[in-house]
């Protein structure tokens, strides 16, 4: 396979920048809604309040997922400040993080050349690249999650004591940020390999005692910041009823109740879902990932490598979510190092088969749909200077489409690295700062000066994360009309967030308000045609009222 590995060496490092240069657009973007803006603003009242031990949303003791991405976001916000940017970049360097350990994994269980394969194709893949964009707890995961195999690899073959330690490091942090069922994920793939190798004093080793002793210290941390703030205090109302233990929720509702649905968040499953999310999430590749699935099952028969590791972890962690009553489309993310080392591994055996082919021409009919659902979108939305990003679509398909290589692997690359290029100019700078320039909370919060920050601000009957998170001190969220008037009459003055009928009603009831900001809403994570129809759009939309309000005069 030396043409192979020649082949890519004097583009490897261009394509590496510019993949990383791809996910970057997104850390200058707002925070979007709902969940990225909640996980940023449960951060900030980290920060505002420093309080690292008890976490705060929707206005109350807030107990989901553990601590470890808001201690990131929180640190990040001491370095650089409260910002949507702050909120991204520890996020983001977790995943250069997991750029590296997914490297140094496919390097030492295949070759540099496997490896150098699947960096690139990782590094482009859509959810991953969105992920660093609308950040939640997935690129901490996927690097913490990664780098424990690793660690573990080197464990196994009795290098340097050190990686104990780094083994247990990365297994607590991904403990911290899911829950003690991504342990399923780190480990299931050693058992596997473990048992059809039959090593079974493996399972005595002391290294591997060591390393599970030192992860349980490690998340000492989460589970004394649970007990303080809910094991101490029964009197605690969440999910609606008192006695609510935080131990017991992070070891078994906030897992085992997801996965059964019998916990307090409940959702329900569908055996196909991550089947057809895969096939978009884990695109410019999917053609490549299925056929390296076919290869790994028809040709894979070496039942002593360690390359089970990866394999039996890959698909227990892919069941496992399949089968769970809780789904979401992002969960996949932290299979992504995966896929592109399975991906990479196959398109290297197939360098030089005529199969290949076909995948190439399938890379090129993939970047003109795009390319067609791109000038769609742009003919429909209306966006401002959609003439430019059309252009630039248009560019990248043609000179792609003109551009001849030999050596189909590398076509393969290009045509994916084009495809990439085309879809986040067009996510990042045209379409996402579109739609959240209808993220109206942001846009009213931002019209609240920092030098008001002892100005109270409220928010009724149009609660927007957003708004929470970019206004410069704290909000109240108001529940009721009998708080609302409460508020109005104690605190003056103050700014009010809320629907335009609520603040009209208010300014006829006598309120002295100013109406600083009317601006248009939508639910940008759930679109539909109506919306994104330039035609339509303004039926879709909800006007918000940003009111500063001077005296409390009701008739």
């Amino acid at each position: 396979m030396k043409t192979t590995e020649l082949s890519l060496q004097r583009y490897f490092p261009w394509l590496l920048i510019i993949g990383i240069l791809l996910n970057m657009p997104g850390l200058w973007l707002d925070v979007m809604e709902p969940d990225g803006a909640l996980y940023a603003t449960i951060a900030k009242h980290i920060v505002l309040h420093n309080d690292w031990i008890n976490l705060f949303g929707d206005g109350h003791d807030w107990l989901d997922k553990p601590h470890f991405p808001f201690w990131m976001a929180a640190v990040s916000y001491k370095l650089f400040g409260i910002s949507g940017f702050a909120y991204k970049f520890p996020a983001f360097v977790f995943w250069l993080v997991s750029l590296f350990y997914t490297y140094v994994t496919a390097r030492d269980l295949f070759n540099a050349t496997v490896a150098k394969i699947a960096l690139l194709l990782y590094t482009v893949a859509l959810h991953s690249t969105l992920a660093n964009f609308d950040v939640r707890a997935e690129p901490y995961l996927t690097a913490c999650t990664i780098a424990a195999v690793w660690h573990m690899l080197n464990i196994y073959k009795g290098k340097h004591w050190i990686h104990i330690v780094a083994a247990a490091f990365f297994i607590a942090c991904a403990v911290m940020t899911k829950g003690i069922f991504i342990l399923i994920t780190i480990g299931s793939g050693w058992f596997i390999f473990l048992v059809i190798t039959k090593q079974w004093r493996q399972f005595l080793n002391y290294r591997w005692w060591v390393m599970m002793g030192l992860s349980f210290i490690f998340i000492l941390p989460e589970l004394y910041s649970l007990y303080v703030q809910f094991d101490l205090h029964p009197e605690k109302v969440v999910f609606g009823r008192t006695n609510v233990s935080g131990l017991r929720f992070f070891f078994w509702d906030s897992q085992f109740g997801r996965f059964f649905n019998t916990g307090p968040i409940k959702g329900s499953g569908d055996l196909s879902f991550f089947l057809h999310t895969t096939l978009w999430a884990f695109l410019p590749w999917s053609a490549g990932l299925v056929g390296g699935l076919v290869y790994l099952f028809r040709y894979e028969r070496d039942k002593n490598s360690l390359r089970w590791i990866l394999y039996g972890s890959s698909l227990v962690t892919f069941l496992l979510f399949s089968l769970s009553k809780f789904q979401l489309p992002h969960y996949i993310v932290i299979e992504f190092p995966y896929f592109a080392i399975i991906t990479a591994y196959f398109l290297y055996q197939k360098a030089n088969d005529p199969v290949l082919d076909w995948f190439a021409k399938i890379q090129s009919g993939l970047l003109y749909i795009l390319c067609g659902l791109i000038l769609y979108l742009f003919y429909i939305t209306d966006i401002q200077n959609a003439w430019i990003g059309a252009v630039l679509a248009v560019s990248i398909a043609i000179i792609s489409a003109f551009l001849r290589d030999k050596i189909v692997l590398r076509k393969i690359l290009f045509r994916g690295y084009a495809t990439a290029l085309m879809l986040y100019i067009f996510l990042f700078v045209f379409f996402y700062p579109f739609l959240l320039q209808y993220q109206s909370g942001a846009s009213a919060a931002r019209l609240i000066s920092q030098k008001e920050d002892d100005i109270p601000v409220a928010s009724y009957q149009s609660f927007s994360y957003a708004f929470e998170f970019y206004t410069p001190a704290g909000v109240n969220l108001i529940k009721s009309s009998n708080q609302l008037d409460d508020f109005i009459d104690d605190q003056n003055p103050c700014y009010l967030y809320t629907s335009a009928a609520v603040g009209d009603s208010l300014i006829r009831s006598g309120v002295d308000a100013e109406i600083v900001s009317a601006s248009k809403n939508f639910h940008i994570t759930k679109l539909k045609m109506g919306f994104l129809d330039h035609k339509k759009r303004g039926q879709a939309l909800e006007t918000r009222y940003l009111l500063y309000i001077n005296e409390t005069d009701f008739d």
